[in-house]
């Protein structure tokens, strides 16, 4: 299991994005070096894990449980025979395109150790967007991505350091519980009677998640 590249997006202005000023980072390019990796802050503060990263529409991405984004080269290649055509590593705005590593299929709370020093923990599954549609040119691609539920993984920075390019990753801590990236994703899109399933996570879930479960299982309970 192994990173092939750190992928970082400049700001670039648009026409398919909400963001007032037209703004996104999504088109990630790979890095050509090492990538420092840190928490960010707080959501709506905070923007990106990784130095040199812009995210530009701070009310739904980035921030301290969504500071690095993870997609699996299997997954992309999967992808390309599906819409014939070419995708290039970070081109779903993921920062990690990983290798021998199931992304989706990762537990929320998962760790990773890649290269030395960094450990990441998975939070959620990624929820797409209007922007993410336009960036890729796919009609109904939001739809489309969902349906398919492979949802990639967002973490939080544990530890910071450094990563790049060719780093090992090494699953350092798994849950005992069966909620993935995957299943959150399902749960908070289109089967929302799967989120008091997801408590077992605990502190674990991204804080939405976390909140949007205990207000589910509450309403059914009063």
């Amino acid at each position: 299991m192994k990173v092939l590249s750190v992928n970082l997006g400049r700001p670039r202005r648009v026409p398919y994005t909400g963001q007032p000023d037209g703004l996104t980072g999504i088109d990630k390019r790979p890095a050509d070096g090492p990538v420092r990796v840190a928490a960010p802050g707080p959501k709506g503060i905070g923007g990106s894990g990784l130095a040199g990263d812009a995210v530009c529409e701070r009310r739904y991405h980035g921030g301290n449980d969504q500071a690095v984004y993870a997609f699996a080269r299997e997954d992309l290649d999967a992808w390309e025979r599906e819409l014939g055509r070419p995708l290039a590593d970070g081109c779903f705005g993921e920062n990690l395109t990983t290798e021998g590593l199931d992304v989706s299929g990762a537990l929320i709370g998962e760790r990773w150790r890649i290269g030395p020093t960094v450990v990441l923990e998975v939070t959620s599954g990624r929820v797409p967007c209007r922007t993410f549609q336009g960036h890729l040119g796919e009609r109904g691609w939001v739809r489309r991505f969902t349906r398919k539920g492979a949802s990639g993984a967002y973490l939080r920075v544990i530890e910071p350091g450094e990563i790049q390019a060719g780093d090992a990753v090494e699953i350092v801590h798994r849950p005992d519980h069966g909620v993935t990236a995957a299943l959150q994703f399902r749960a908070v899109t289109t089967d929302r009677d799967l989120l008091p399933g997801l408590l077992v996570a605990g502190d674990a879930l991204h804080p939405q998640t976390l909140a949007a479960a205990r207000a589910y299982l509450a309403a059914r309970t009063d």
